[in-house]
């Protein structure tokens, strides 16, 4: 099993996605198919493995920092980088003091829960995945997908 890095790589330059989104249901869903939305304007279809595994690591993503990282009057922010062989997926929440665990747990009592199962998702489907917090006011969980470069 995977388990987050303590730091990231500075990523190389590449094209690059950022926006605010509420810090809702409503956003998070939105994060997910915008993240699609532009990976398809960058030539990755959406009936691929590519795609389809970053829409579920941003809906992760994006559903922990609503439910987690969430702050009355604060956004969250969507980060998609795009690398040589593989896409960056990085949300950004209001809580730095709530960090994720730094191995999700697979625990079998858990598979049974109703939640609790997002950051073994995003393992499984991230190469590579961690969290950093940048400043006081922010953290940022990230996760490398591999996507070929066409």
């Amino acid at each position: 099993m995977k388990s987050i890095d303590a730091q990231t790589e500075a990523p190389t330059s590449g094209p690059q996605f950022t926006i605010r989104l509420s810090a809702t249901r409503r956003g998070a869903r939105l994060a997910r198919h915008l993240a699609v939305q532009q990976l398809a304007a960058w030539g990755i279809p959406y009936d691929t493995e590519a795609s389809h595994a970053v829409a579920l690591v941003t809906a992760e993503l994006a559903a922990n920092a609503v439910t987690h990282g969430r702050l009355l009057g604060r956004d969250f922010r969507l980060s998609l980088l795009r690398l040589q062989e593989h896409v960056r997926v990085e949300v950004t929440d209001a809580r730095p003091e709530r960090l994720p665990p730094a191995a999700p747990a697979a625990d079998p009592r858990s598979l049974e829960a109703d939640s609790g199962r997002g950051l073994l998702l995003v393992s499984t489907y991230a190469e590579r995945w961690g969290c950093e917090v940048r400043d006081t006011y922010t953290k940022t969980v990230w996760a490398d997908i591999t996507c070929p470069h066409r």
